[in-house]
């Protein structure tokens, strides 16, 4: 324990009078703990260490009152209602441009602490999964590998589809394994063609197989797959009439999570919705109230056991469901 002579007397880091002064110069006085080092003749480390030394002692006790006090209790309520290994919860920004990177960061933060040498991680794409991809750390050199679990789109304004495992294998320095293949395509007989092909049935196994894979949902109103993947209004009414409530791998699903019954579904080329449920860690990222439905559905039929999502989508989904 560090000692220092002070006024005339030695104080220790368990001074309780010195860790109440630092407590209310720091707590209530604002002082930064440079200028609380300055004032008191000290270095910022050692302030550091009275303040962590006050808590402990119980001398300073904090309340949490801010939106991620509701954030964690919102994390338990999702893991308990839809049994996932686990909830993250983001307060939802003024700015709705903002969701997706709050988003990303709290899945790459996460996503971070699993990450062990070896592993295979399978990702979808998606403009959310591309916000994961800004926020993680390069960590070159872990033997991983990166797989893609469906088809991309030939033609896409905002993202490139086929890059995403390259940049996620790019940043780990890691085998990269596509699923090279439209989104859809042009018929039932053709997808079965293609999904018969060795390196494209290969990678569907190693997708299926990984250690952790990542996806986000998409809604039946802004998405890539109604949008670009489909991208005829007709199919997309169509798709809504048999109760679709949004894609999941550009499945389209119903509120129980169901792949409905549309030719769509049977020229979609990814991995089946059995590999998700069937996962080690699964992840789904997705928020925002137009997306609500989709991600319901996906966990109610187990479809994800770790969800990224926002404070106002998981009060939603909690509340929609509070009488149950």
């Amino acid at each position: 324990m560090e000692s220092q002579q002070q006024g005339g007397k030695t104080v220790t880091d368990g001074d309780t009078e010195l860790q109440a002064r630092v407590a209310w110069y720091y707590f209530v006085g604002g002082l930064t703990q440079q200028d609380i080092a300055n004032r008191l003749g000290t270095s910022r480390v050692r302030v550091n260490r009275l303040l962590a030394a006050s808590r402990e002692s119980g001398q300073v006790e904090i309340t949490i009152n801010s939106d991620l006090a509701g954030c964690v209790a919102l994390e338990h309520a999702l893991t308990q209602r839809y049994d996932l290994l686990d909830a993250i919860v983001v307060p939802t920004p003024d700015d709705p441009g903002l969701l997706r990177p709050a988003l990303g960061v709290a899945a790459a933060s996460y996503m971070a602490g699993l990450v062990t040498d070896g592993m295979t991680i399978a990702l979808a794409w998606g403009r959310t999964i591309e916000s994961v991809m800004d926020a993680l750390p390069a960590r070159p050199g872990r033997g991983l590998s990166v797989v893609g679990v469906q088809g991309g789109l030939a033609h896409c304004g905002s993202l490139n589809t086929f890059e995403v495992v390259s940049d996620l294998a790019r940043l780990y320095d890691a085998e990269q394994h596509f699923l090279a293949a439209p989104m859809y395509a042009n018929s039932s007989a053709d997808r079965e063609r293609l999904m018969a092909q060795s390196s494209i049935r290969d990678a569907c196994q190693k997708a299926c197989s990984a250690d952790l894979i990542l996806y986000t949902p998409g809604g039946m109103e802004d998405s890539l797959a109604v949008n670009v993947g489909v991208g005829d209004p007709q199919v997309v009414e169509e798709l809504r009439a048999k109760g679709a409530v949004g894609d999941v791998l550009g499945y389209f699903v119903d509120a129980a999570g169901a792949p409905v019954t549309h030719p769509i579904n049977e020229r979609c080329l990814a991995i089946p919705l059995s590999g998700l449920a069937h996962g080690k860690r699964v992840m789904l990222l997705a928020g925002g109230m137009d997306r609500v439905p989709v991600i319901e559905a996906a966990l109610t039929a187990g479809l994800a056991n770790i969800l990224v999502t926002d404070e106002g989508s998981a009060r939603a989904m909690v509340t929609d469901h509070r009488s149950d």
